[in-house]
């Protein structure tokens, strides 16, 4: 394409060339009216001169036609993944490219959108976000159209209707069939804490989309950390309470599944899920001291210190057989509460704390037997011994023998030695990664005296001198039993020999004993970090076999887990849905919910032509869904339209073509350059002075 046109390249400033012409302008002026001969000649000349200073040039330009940007956007988010979504898309996709093809002057940009790229930072299907960028570089007079494939669940739709700029289609291909139903399950109201041990209200409803008529009552199955724990009913449509309470602290997953319907368009949001912090109220500790020792100021600072703790201390100053027959109005110490606290409030406590404690008659042998039943129904003991233990007046000789793992020898040891962390230890939980027990020796003081005892049971976590058991766990019914047989650890307080981990210790001890899950020696645990999906097995065996992953949307895959040492097997995967994974292994299953527990993306999954609708219209352009209840895909023709032309029919979309051109070159003459110009100025100055001249 070729084009001209006239310009002007002074050879002087216009300013000078104006001066210089207003006074000859007003000369010529003169002479014409006064009649002047020659007048007519010399405002020619004077015209010529002017029009040679001024250089008249003339432009050829050769300019090439732009094409018509198309941008075509692509829905993939995780709601296409489900109806043949995904291949609907796909063939429409290449029957568009198809279609664009015919038409060289339209330049097609095609962008995919809504992909997880990072589980939690995109839980949103932003098609008009996706659309702003691929046309961020083009001016509004060179886009002919837009296209978007999607099922029309779109979180960024413009409220104002105005998605594009004006006078630009927009033409929506929904790939979603007509017929769609759904049901779908969901928290109306879930608190994000709560205490353990206390039910939590809640509240939820089942929804069934796209489907008219009465489902009737439904089963929905509730689950707590990956276990069944109850079988509610619900009426879909109706919000339903629940009552659920928390069985331990820190992080818990509540999950509700409800039958599936018949048909239905997906069986993803079939589960709802929520996630809360469980926190435990106070843990009540019962100490019960045998004696006054250094150790046993260590136990009372480090229970007090914990603001979480409530402790109950006794510690038994006065036993039975020191009667001095000081009235017992006159003591200042008040009356062990043996039955209340053995009988009747033995349940209300977490823990129970035997330190340096010998059987002198305070309690009855009876009590011992419930404290056996109080540990193998649930609960905790933990015995810190010393030589007393190994004395006749031991615990070991009363019916609590049943729940104790180790019977005392009779030998006591005095010698200096360093605690050492056996070779299982280094797997436990409670020792594996106790500071300073790495090294050989270990770097942490020495004891002095430990207890001899024969036929451990459970873990020996920690050895003394000869490898005798130094620190011994067990399991016992339903509850836990721990033994430190030793009375040395307030060494380790006092700073000796630069003290030692006392603190760690104790406190992992302890917690171990009340089932915290971290210190569980078997378990089985995931966690999510934006895109990274790691699960961890953590064992007392020596190796471990793979792990099985189900995603949000149903695909399994296994996972080979690498063994970091210590009793950690562990593995890093990337999490390219939103929802929640459920992963097994063995025995053990557990699960781990990546982005938003309410993400949009799934509060509906039924395709739609309603959010989309105002803005399509409102542009000049369309909205069709291109699949029929049989499943056929029915694509459009595609056609050029003018700027003002109707785009878009009942079995066509029109695309708007633009008029824009790119300058490919420019070529410049001027009129009074060379001969050309010299000769019609010598023309002009000779025929003045002909006339002149007569």
């Amino acid at each position: 394409m070729v084009s001209f046109s006239v310009d002007f390249a002074p050879l002087t400033a216009w300013w000078l060339l104006a001066l210089v012409c207003l006074p000859a302008i007003a000369l010529i002026a003169w002479a014409v009216v006064s009649r002047t001969r020659g007048a007519v000649v010399r405002a020619g000349a004077a015209a010529a001169l002017a029009l040679a200073i001024a250089n008249p040039v003339i432009n050829e330009e050769e300019r090439a036609p732009l094409s018509t940007v198309v941008p075509v956007i692509v829905d993939r988010s995780q709601s296409q993944n489900i109806g043949g979504r995904t291949e609907t898309a796909d063939a429409a996709l290449e029957a568009l490219r198809d279609r664009l093809s015919r038409f060289p002057q339209f330049e097609v940009r095609e962008v995919e959108a809504g992909a997880v790229e990072a589980a939690g930072a995109q839980t949103e299907t932003r098609l008009f976000e996706a659309l702003n960028t691929a046309i961020r570089d083009v001016p509004p007079s060179r886009l002919g159209g837009a296209g978007m494939i999607t099922d029309g669940q779109v979180h960024d739709a413009p409220a104002d209707e105005n998605g594009l700029p004006p006078g630009v289609p927009l033409h929506v291909l929904n790939d979603g069939r007509p017929d769609e139903f759904d049901r779908k399950i969901e928290f109306v109201q879930a608190p994000r804490f709560s205490i353990t041990g206390q039910p939590v209200p809640m509240t939820y409803h089942v929804v069934d989309v796209g489907r008219d008529g009465d489902a009737g009552a439904v089963s929905v199955q509730v689950f707590l950390n990956g276990e069944l724990v109850a079988t509610d009913t619900a009426i879909p449509g109706v919000e339903t309470p629940l009552d659920l309470t928390l069985d331990r602290a820190g992080a818990n997953i509540i999950e509700l599944a409800v039958d599936e319907l018949p048909g239905e368009l997906t069986t993803t949001n079939n589960r709802a899920v929520a996630q809360m912090q469980g926190i435990r109220e106070n843990l009540r500790v019962l100490l019960v001291s045998g004696e006054p020792h250094s150790g046993e100021r260590t136990w009372r600072n480090l229970l007090k210190s914990d603001a979480s703790v409530d402790l109950v201390h006794f510690t038994i100053l006065r036993p039975p057989e020191k009667q001095d027959g000081t009235p017992i109005n006159e003591l200042s110490l008040i009356a062990f509460p043996t039955r209340e606290l053995f009988v009747e409030k033995i349940d209300d406590f977490d823990l129970i704390i035997f330190d340096r404690y010998q059987y002198r008659n305070v309690l009855p042998s009876l009590y011992y037997d419930y404290i056996a039943e109080y540990v193998r129904q649930g609960g905790a003991l933990l015995v810190a011994a010393g030589p007393e233990y190994a004395g006749e007046n031991s615990i070991a000789n009363t019916p609590l023998v049943t729940a104790l793992p180790a019977k005392p020898t009779g030998v006591v040891t005095a010698e200096a030695y360093f605690p050492r962390i056996s070779d299982l230890g280094r797997r436990h939980p409670v020792t594996r990664d106790l500071e300073g027990g790495q090294a050989e020796p270990p770097s942490w003081g020495r004891w002095f005296r430990s207890v001899n005892v024969t036929q451990p049971e459970g873990v020996i976590a920690m050895q003394g001198p000869g490898d005798q058991p130094l620190l011994v766990l067990n399991r016992f019914g339903e509850g836990r039993v721990g033994m430190i047989l030793s009375d040395q650890g307030w060494l380790w307080a006092r700073g000796f020999e630069g003290g030692g981990p006392h603190v760690g210790l104790y406190r992992r001890v302890a917690h171990w004993l009340m089932k915290e899950p971290e210190l569980e020696e078997e378990a089985l645990t995931a966690s999510t970090d934006g895109q990274a999906l790691t699960v961890r097995r953590q064992t007392m065996e020596d190796t471990v076999g793979p792990a099985r992953l189900r995603s949000p949307t149903g695909v399994e895959s296994e996972v080979e887990l690498t063994d970091n040492g210590n009793g950690i097997f562990s593995a890093t995967i990337e999490a390219d849905e939103v929802g929640l994974y459920e992963i097994t292994q063995g025995e053990f299953s557990t699960l781990a919910h990546a982005g938003p527990v309410d993400a949009p993306e799934f509060r509906s999954m039924i395709s739609t032509m309603e959010l989309l609708a105002p803005t399509a219209e409102a542009s000049g352009g369309s909205i069709r869904r291109i699949v029929d209840a049989a499943g056929s895909l029915r694509m459009p023709s595609v056609l050029p339209v003018r700027a003002n032309a109707v785009a878009s029919g009942n079995d066509w979309i029109g695309l708007r073509t633009t008029d824009e051109t790119e300058l490919l070159g420019v070529t410049r003459y001027s009129l009074f350059s060379g001969f050309l110009g010299l000769a019609l100025l010598l023309l002009v100055l000779s025929g003045t002075w002909l006339r002149e001249g007569r």
